[in-house]
Protein backbone atom coordinates (compact mmCIF):
# COMPACT_ATOMS: atom_id res chain seq x y z
CA UNK A 1 0.00 0.00 0.00
CA UNK A 2 1.24 3.37 -0.90
CA UNK A 3 0.65 6.85 0.99
CA UNK A 4 -0.26 9.97 -0.26
CA UNK A 5 -0.25 13.80 1.55
CA UNK A 6 -3.31 14.54 1.93
CA UNK A 7 -3.29 18.19 0.30
CA UNK A 8 -1.94 20.71 2.11
CA UNK A 9 -2.21 18.78 5.47
CA UNK A 10 0.58 16.50 7.18
CA UNK A 11 -1.62 13.76 6.93
CA UNK A 12 -0.36 11.00 5.03
CA UNK A 13 -3.04 8.44 3.95
CA UNK A 14 -3.78 4.89 2.43
CA UNK A 15 -4.30 5.12 -1.66
CA UNK A 16 -7.29 3.75 -0.56
CA UNK A 17 -9.72 4.84 2.17
CA UNK A 18 -12.21 2.49 3.63
CA UNK A 19 -15.53 3.83 3.28
CA UNK A 20 -18.71 2.68 5.53
CA UNK A 21 -21.88 4.03 4.43
CA UNK A 22 -23.08 0.37 4.68
CA UNK A 23 -22.42 -0.38 8.05
CA UNK A 24 -25.46 -0.23 9.42
CA UNK A 25 -27.95 -1.24 7.09
CA UNK A 26 -26.16 -3.91 4.42
CA UNK A 27 -23.30 -4.59 6.94
CA UNK A 28 -24.15 -5.29 10.95
CA UNK A 29 -21.46 -4.40 13.60
CA UNK A 30 -19.75 -7.81 13.21
CA UNK A 31 -19.28 -7.32 9.55
CA UNK A 32 -18.14 -3.66 9.79
CA UNK A 33 -15.53 -4.93 12.29
CA UNK A 34 -14.35 -7.43 9.97
CA UNK A 35 -14.18 -4.96 7.38
CA UNK A 36 -12.09 -3.19 9.23
CA UNK A 37 -9.63 -5.35 10.53
CA UNK A 38 -9.37 -6.41 6.84
CA UNK A 39 -8.42 -2.98 5.52
CA UNK A 40 -6.49 -2.22 8.01
CA UNK A 41 -4.06 -5.78 7.61
CA UNK A 42 -3.98 -4.62 4.01
CA UNK A 43 -2.11 -1.53 5.07
CA UNK A 44 -5.24 0.54 4.72
CA UNK A 45 -4.81 3.88 7.26
CA UNK A 46 -7.66 5.59 6.19
CA UNK A 47 -11.09 5.65 7.17
CA UNK A 48 -14.32 7.66 6.07
CA UNK A 49 -17.70 8.09 8.00
CA UNK A 50 -20.87 11.04 8.20
CA UNK A 51 -22.86 11.99 11.39
CA UNK A 52 -26.09 10.51 8.45
CA UNK A 53 -24.56 7.28 7.51
CA UNK A 54 -25.79 4.51 6.86
CA UNK A 55 -27.12 5.05 3.22
CA UNK A 56 -30.05 5.49 2.19
CA UNK A 57 -30.12 8.16 5.26
CA UNK A 58 -33.04 7.51 7.36
CA UNK A 59 -34.18 8.04 11.15
CA UNK A 60 -33.98 4.77 12.28
CA UNK A 61 -30.02 4.18 11.35
CA UNK A 62 -28.51 7.64 11.09
CA UNK A 63 -25.56 7.53 13.07
CA UNK A 64 -25.24 3.98 13.45
CA UNK A 65 -22.12 3.69 11.09
CA UNK A 66 -20.21 5.93 13.33
CA UNK A 67 -21.38 3.97 16.29
CA UNK A 68 -20.00 0.49 15.03
CA UNK A 69 -17.08 2.84 14.14
CA UNK A 70 -16.53 3.82 16.96
CA UNK A 71 -17.20 0.30 19.05
CA UNK A 72 -14.03 -0.81 16.50
CA UNK A 73 -12.30 2.11 17.10
CA UNK A 74 -12.21 1.56 20.93
CA UNK A 75 -9.63 -1.11 20.66
CA UNK A 76 -7.24 0.30 18.22
CA UNK A 77 -4.03 2.48 18.48
CA UNK A 78 -5.63 5.57 17.63
CA UNK A 79 -2.43 7.35 16.41
CA UNK A 80 -2.48 4.85 13.90
CA UNK A 81 -5.76 5.82 11.90
CA UNK A 82 -6.72 8.63 10.28
CA UNK A 83 -10.28 9.32 11.03
CA UNK A 84 -12.95 11.74 8.66
CA UNK A 85 -16.38 12.29 9.21
CA UNK A 86 -18.81 15.02 7.86
CA UNK A 87 -21.34 16.91 9.31
CA UNK A 88 -24.84 16.80 7.25
CA UNK A 89 -26.05 20.27 5.60
CA UNK A 90 -29.49 21.44 4.87
CA UNK A 91 -32.17 21.18 2.47
CA UNK A 92 -32.68 17.47 2.23
CA UNK A 93 -35.64 16.97 4.59
CA UNK A 94 -33.65 15.15 7.64
CA UNK A 95 -35.76 16.72 10.17
CA UNK A 96 -34.09 14.08 12.26
CA UNK A 97 -31.28 15.06 12.07
CA UNK A 98 -30.53 18.47 14.66
CA UNK A 99 -34.28 19.10 13.44
CA UNK A 100 -32.81 20.01 10.52
CA UNK A 101 -29.33 19.81 9.95
CA UNK A 102 -27.28 23.77 9.50
CA UNK A 103 -23.52 24.20 9.17
CA UNK A 104 -23.93 27.25 11.56
CA UNK A 105 -22.54 27.37 14.90
CA UNK A 106 -24.59 26.10 16.55
CA UNK A 107 -25.07 22.75 14.62
CA UNK A 108 -21.34 22.29 13.55
CA UNK A 109 -20.84 22.44 17.79
CA UNK A 110 -23.57 19.95 18.57
CA UNK A 111 -22.60 17.25 15.85
CA UNK A 112 -19.02 17.09 16.27
CA UNK A 113 -19.54 16.71 19.86
CA UNK A 114 -21.90 13.72 18.99
CA UNK A 115 -19.76 12.13 16.71
CA UNK A 116 -16.74 12.07 19.12
CA UNK A 117 -18.65 10.62 21.48
CA UNK A 118 -19.83 7.85 18.59
CA UNK A 119 -16.54 7.45 17.06
CA UNK A 120 -15.05 6.82 21.20
CA UNK A 121 -12.33 9.39 19.84
CA UNK A 122 -11.20 12.90 21.41
CA UNK A 123 -10.38 14.13 17.97
CA UNK A 124 -11.32 13.36 14.21
CA UNK A 125 -8.11 13.94 11.40
CA UNK A 126 -10.57 15.44 9.00
CA UNK A 127 -13.60 16.98 9.08
CA UNK A 128 -16.11 17.85 6.30
CA UNK A 129 -19.12 19.57 4.84
CA UNK A 130 -20.84 16.79 3.53
CA UNK A 131 -22.51 18.82 1.00
CA UNK A 132 -22.70 23.11 0.98
CA UNK A 133 -24.99 24.71 3.23
CA UNK A 134 -25.95 27.00 0.18
CA UNK A 135 -28.18 25.96 -2.74
CA UNK A 136 -25.96 24.07 -5.14
CA UNK A 137 -26.62 21.30 -7.61
CA UNK A 138 -25.29 17.93 -6.24
CA UNK A 139 -25.96 13.82 -6.10
CA UNK A 140 -26.33 13.29 -9.84
CA UNK A 141 -28.35 16.94 -10.43
CA UNK A 142 -26.59 18.85 -13.04
CA UNK A 143 -28.11 22.54 -13.25
CA UNK A 144 -27.94 25.46 -11.14
CA UNK A 145 -31.43 27.08 -10.39
CA UNK A 146 -31.27 30.54 -8.92
CA UNK A 147 -35.19 30.22 -7.89
CA UNK A 148 -34.17 27.31 -5.36
CA UNK A 149 -31.92 30.36 -3.69
CA UNK A 150 -32.52 30.72 0.32
CA UNK A 151 -31.47 31.92 3.47
CA UNK A 152 -27.72 30.09 4.24
CA UNK A 153 -24.98 30.33 6.52
CA UNK A 154 -22.48 32.62 4.98
CA UNK A 155 -19.05 30.82 4.30
CA UNK A 156 -17.05 33.20 6.43
CA UNK A 157 -19.30 32.13 9.47
CA UNK A 158 -18.92 28.71 8.70
CA UNK A 159 -15.04 29.16 8.85
CA UNK A 160 -15.11 30.75 12.35
CA UNK A 161 -17.30 28.07 13.96
CA UNK A 162 -14.81 25.10 12.64
CA UNK A 163 -11.60 27.21 13.16
CA UNK A 164 -12.64 27.44 17.00
CA UNK A 165 -12.90 23.18 16.71
CA UNK A 166 -9.25 23.33 15.14
CA UNK A 167 -7.71 25.34 17.86
CA UNK A 168 -9.58 23.52 20.78
CA UNK A 169 -7.79 20.49 19.39
CA UNK A 170 -11.28 18.56 18.48
CA UNK A 171 -10.38 18.55 14.04
CA UNK A 172 -6.98 18.47 12.77
CA UNK A 173 -7.91 19.30 9.23
CA UNK A 174 -10.71 20.71 7.38
CA UNK A 175 -12.53 19.20 3.94
CA UNK A 176 -15.27 19.59 2.00
CA UNK A 177 -17.40 17.38 -0.25
CA UNK A 178 -19.35 17.52 -3.02
CA UNK A 179 -18.40 21.08 -3.31
CA UNK A 180 -18.54 22.80 -6.48
CA UNK A 181 -15.17 25.37 -8.03
CA UNK A 182 -16.65 28.33 -6.89
CA UNK A 183 -17.41 27.06 -3.66
CA UNK A 184 -13.86 25.79 -2.95
CA UNK A 185 -12.75 29.26 -4.17
CA UNK A 186 -14.58 30.77 -1.60
CA UNK A 187 -13.73 28.91 1.43
CA UNK A 188 -9.94 28.94 0.21
CA UNK A 189 -10.05 32.61 -0.44
CA UNK A 190 -11.93 33.91 2.94
CA UNK A 191 -10.05 31.48 5.03
CA UNK A 192 -6.51 33.23 4.00
CA UNK A 193 -8.14 36.06 4.12
CA UNK A 194 -9.07 35.86 7.69
CA UNK A 195 -6.63 33.69 9.08
CA UNK A 196 -8.54 30.68 9.52
CA UNK A 197 -7.91 27.11 8.36
CA UNK A 198 -7.47 25.99 4.99
CA UNK A 199 -9.49 23.50 3.39
CA UNK A 200 -7.27 20.37 2.42
CA UNK A 201 -9.69 17.75 0.54
CA UNK A 202 -12.93 17.85 -1.27
CA UNK A 203 -14.58 14.24 -1.28
CA UNK A 204 -16.63 14.46 -4.78
CA UNK A 205 -17.59 11.59 -6.98
CA UNK A 206 -15.19 10.54 -9.93
CA UNK A 207 -15.14 7.69 -11.91
CA UNK A 208 -14.86 6.43 -15.53
CA UNK A 209 -18.75 7.62 -16.30
CA UNK A 210 -18.51 10.62 -14.33
CA UNK A 211 -15.21 12.94 -14.41
CA UNK A 212 -16.81 16.09 -14.22
CA UNK A 213 -14.29 16.90 -11.52
CA UNK A 214 -11.53 17.40 -14.23
CA UNK A 215 -13.50 20.23 -15.63
CA UNK A 216 -12.74 23.31 -13.26
CA UNK A 217 -11.59 21.32 -9.44
CA UNK A 218 -8.73 19.71 -10.67
CA UNK A 219 -7.10 22.74 -12.09
CA UNK A 220 -8.35 24.21 -8.60
CA UNK A 221 -6.71 21.31 -6.47
CA UNK A 222 -3.88 21.64 -8.27
CA UNK A 223 -3.22 25.00 -7.70
CA UNK A 224 -4.74 25.71 -3.82
CA UNK A 225 -3.00 22.13 -3.04
CA UNK A 226 -6.33 20.28 -2.50
CA UNK A 227 -6.51 16.36 -2.15
CA UNK A 228 -9.07 15.13 -3.80
CA UNK A 229 -10.75 11.95 -1.88
CA UNK A 230 -12.66 9.99 -4.62
CA UNK A 231 -15.97 8.28 -3.79
CA UNK A 232 -17.99 6.14 -5.47
CA UNK A 233 -15.21 5.00 -7.59
CA UNK A 234 -17.36 2.18 -8.93
CA UNK A 235 -20.53 4.33 -9.52
CA UNK A 236 -22.19 2.44 -7.38
CA UNK A 237 -21.23 -0.58 -8.33
CA UNK A 238 -22.57 0.05 -12.01
CA UNK A 239 -18.62 0.05 -12.99
CA UNK A 240 -18.84 -3.48 -11.76
CA UNK A 241 -20.67 -4.38 -15.17
CA UNK A 242 -23.29 -6.71 -12.48
CA UNK A 243 -26.25 -4.48 -13.53
CA UNK A 244 -25.59 -5.24 -17.80
CA UNK A 245 -28.25 -6.89 -19.55
CA UNK A 246 -26.65 -10.39 -20.12
CA UNK A 247 -25.53 -10.87 -16.27
CA UNK A 248 -26.90 -13.05 -13.24
CA UNK A 249 -29.93 -10.92 -12.17
CA UNK A 250 -29.54 -12.48 -8.54
CA UNK A 251 -25.84 -10.40 -8.07
CA UNK A 252 -28.00 -7.25 -9.02
CA UNK A 253 -30.70 -7.88 -6.54
CA UNK A 254 -28.21 -7.46 -4.13
CA UNK A 255 -26.42 -4.23 -5.06
CA UNK A 256 -27.79 -0.91 -3.73
CA UNK A 257 -29.13 0.26 -7.38
CA UNK A 258 -31.34 -2.71 -6.71
CA UNK A 259 -31.97 -2.28 -3.47
CA UNK A 260 -32.41 1.35 -3.05
CA UNK A 261 -33.20 2.50 -6.71
CA UNK A 262 -33.90 5.92 -5.98
CA UNK A 263 -31.16 6.65 -4.10
CA UNK A 264 -28.89 5.85 -7.58
CA UNK A 265 -30.47 8.22 -9.90
CA UNK A 266 -27.18 9.58 -11.51
CA UNK A 267 -26.32 5.65 -12.75
CA UNK A 268 -30.14 5.34 -15.02
CA UNK A 269 -29.36 7.80 -17.61
CA UNK A 270 -28.80 7.15 -21.29
CA UNK A 271 -25.42 5.80 -22.68
CA UNK A 272 -24.53 4.45 -19.13
CA UNK A 273 -25.13 0.74 -19.81
CA UNK A 274 -23.10 1.35 -23.33
CA UNK A 275 -20.14 3.02 -21.79
CA UNK A 276 -19.60 0.52 -18.85
CA UNK A 277 -19.64 -2.82 -21.41
CA UNK A 278 -17.16 -1.13 -23.41
CA UNK A 279 -15.35 -0.71 -20.44
CA UNK A 280 -15.53 -3.91 -18.81
CA UNK A 281 -14.73 -5.31 -22.80
CA UNK A 282 -11.18 -3.49 -22.10
CA UNK A 283 -11.26 -5.61 -18.50
CA UNK A 284 -11.98 -8.21 -19.96
CA UNK A 285 -9.70 -7.77 -22.87
CA UNK A 286 -6.80 -7.42 -20.02
CA UNK A 287 -8.06 -10.64 -17.69
CA UNK A 288 -9.22 -8.23 -14.89
CA UNK A 289 -12.54 -7.65 -13.56
CA UNK A 290 -14.24 -4.42 -14.58
CA UNK A 291 -13.86 -3.22 -10.98
CA UNK A 292 -10.20 -3.65 -10.78
CA UNK A 293 -10.15 -1.51 -14.09
CA UNK A 294 -12.34 1.11 -12.92
CA UNK A 295 -10.35 1.23 -9.39
CA UNK A 296 -7.08 1.17 -11.04
CA UNK A 297 -7.97 3.95 -13.27
CA UNK A 298 -9.01 6.66 -10.61
CA UNK A 299 -6.03 5.61 -8.45
CA UNK A 300 -3.48 6.33 -11.77
CA UNK A 301 -5.55 9.80 -12.05
CA UNK A 302 -2.66 12.69 -10.65
CA UNK A 303 -5.23 14.39 -8.80
CA UNK A 304 -6.53 11.63 -6.16
CA UNK A 305 -5.33 12.10 -3.13
CA UNK A 306 -7.40 8.50 -2.21
CA UNK A 307 -9.82 6.21 -3.71
CA UNK A 308 -12.78 5.76 -1.32
CA UNK A 309 -13.71 2.02 -1.85
CA UNK A 310 -16.50 0.40 0.20
CA UNK A 311 -18.16 -3.25 0.27
CA UNK A 312 -21.09 -5.44 1.41
CA UNK A 313 -18.77 -8.43 0.84
CA UNK A 314 -15.23 -9.80 2.33
CA UNK A 315 -14.74 -11.13 -1.39
CA UNK A 316 -15.65 -7.69 -2.61
CA UNK A 317 -13.04 -5.90 -0.43
CA UNK A 318 -10.45 -8.11 -1.17
CA UNK A 319 -11.25 -7.75 -4.65
CA UNK A 320 -11.36 -3.92 -3.86
CA UNK A 321 -8.08 -3.28 -2.09
CA UNK A 322 -5.72 -5.88 -4.77
CA UNK A 323 -6.76 -3.69 -7.48
CA UNK A 324 -3.70 -1.47 -5.82
CA UNK A 325 -1.55 -4.26 -7.87
CA UNK A 326 -2.80 -2.92 -11.54
CA UNK A 327 -0.89 -0.25 -13.14
CA UNK A 328 -2.84 0.45 -16.32
CA UNK A 329 -0.60 0.94 -19.19
CA UNK A 330 -0.39 3.98 -22.00
CA UNK A 331 -1.93 1.69 -24.21
CA UNK A 332 -4.91 1.00 -22.11
CA UNK A 333 -5.77 4.51 -20.97
CA UNK A 334 -5.51 5.87 -24.49
CA UNK A 335 -8.10 2.89 -24.98
CA UNK A 336 -10.05 4.44 -22.13
CA UNK A 337 -9.96 7.84 -23.05
CA UNK A 338 -11.37 6.54 -26.61
CA UNK A 339 -14.28 5.46 -24.60
CA UNK A 340 -14.80 8.38 -22.77
CA UNK A 341 -14.89 10.80 -26.11
CA UNK A 342 -17.81 8.52 -27.52
CA UNK A 343 -19.46 8.00 -24.22
CA UNK A 344 -18.57 11.61 -21.71
CA UNK A 345 -19.73 11.59 -18.40
CA UNK A 346 -23.10 9.47 -18.69
CA UNK A 347 -23.54 9.47 -15.15
CA UNK A 348 -22.92 13.07 -14.01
Amino acid sequence: MKFRTLGSSALQVSELCLGTMTFGEQNSANDAANQLDYAVAQGINFIDTAEMYPVPPRAETATRTEEYLGRWLKAQARDNLVIATKIAGPARGFSWLRGGPKVDKTHIASAIESSLQRLNTEYVDLYQIHWPDRNVPFFGQTAFQPENERNTTPILEQLHALGELVHAGKIRYLGLSNETPWGLAQFLKLADEAGLPRVVSIQNAYNLINRIFEYGLAEMCYREQVGLMAYSPLGFGMLTAKYLPTKDLSAQGKGRLSLFPAFGQRYHKPYVIDAVAEYAAIAHALGISPATLALAYVRSRWFVSSTIIGATTMQQLAENIASINVELSAETLQKIEAIHARHPNPAP
